[in-house]
């Protein structure tokens, strides 16, 4: 199966930076897209970045373009989200996602990834 765990999140001061993490198993990690999604409560999961594993392409969603960035470590399995100048409106729960397949359409939909994290909160005061 596969399995994907978020780590690192926590309390952070506005301006302050934070690195997320999230290990994978259970599948090939070189073969997917993935993606940082967060949410916050009430509303829908909105996609923060996301990384195309073979290029090493990425995409921001705009709200956090320059001061986050999406990385991966293919040795050990790992996805980063390194959350810089951090704002109280980044506060949400984030999850890291997988998809093992070409989507022609965008890749900040939620319906679109397979496999999902239990998520990790992230709150800044």
């Amino acid at each position: 199966d596969v399995q994907l765990v978020e780590s690192g999140g926590g309390s952070v001061q506005a301006g302050g930076s934070v690195r997320l993490a999230c290990t994978v198993s259970g599948y090939t990690y070189s073969s997917y897209c993935m993606a940082w999604f967060r949410k916050l409560p009430g509303k829908d999961r909105e996609g923060v970045a996301v990384l195309w594993i073979g290029g090493a392409t990425t995409s921001y969603a705009d709200s956090v373009k320059g001061r986050f960035i999406i990385s991966k470590d293919n040795a050990k399995k790992v996805l980063y989200l390194q959350m810089n100048n951090v704002k109280p409106e980044d506060t949400a729960m984030y999850y890291c996602a997988a998809r093992g397949q070409w989507y022609g359409g965008s890749y900040f939909v939620s319906s679109i990834y397979n496999d999902w994290g239990q998520g990790t909160q992230v709150t800044v005061s």
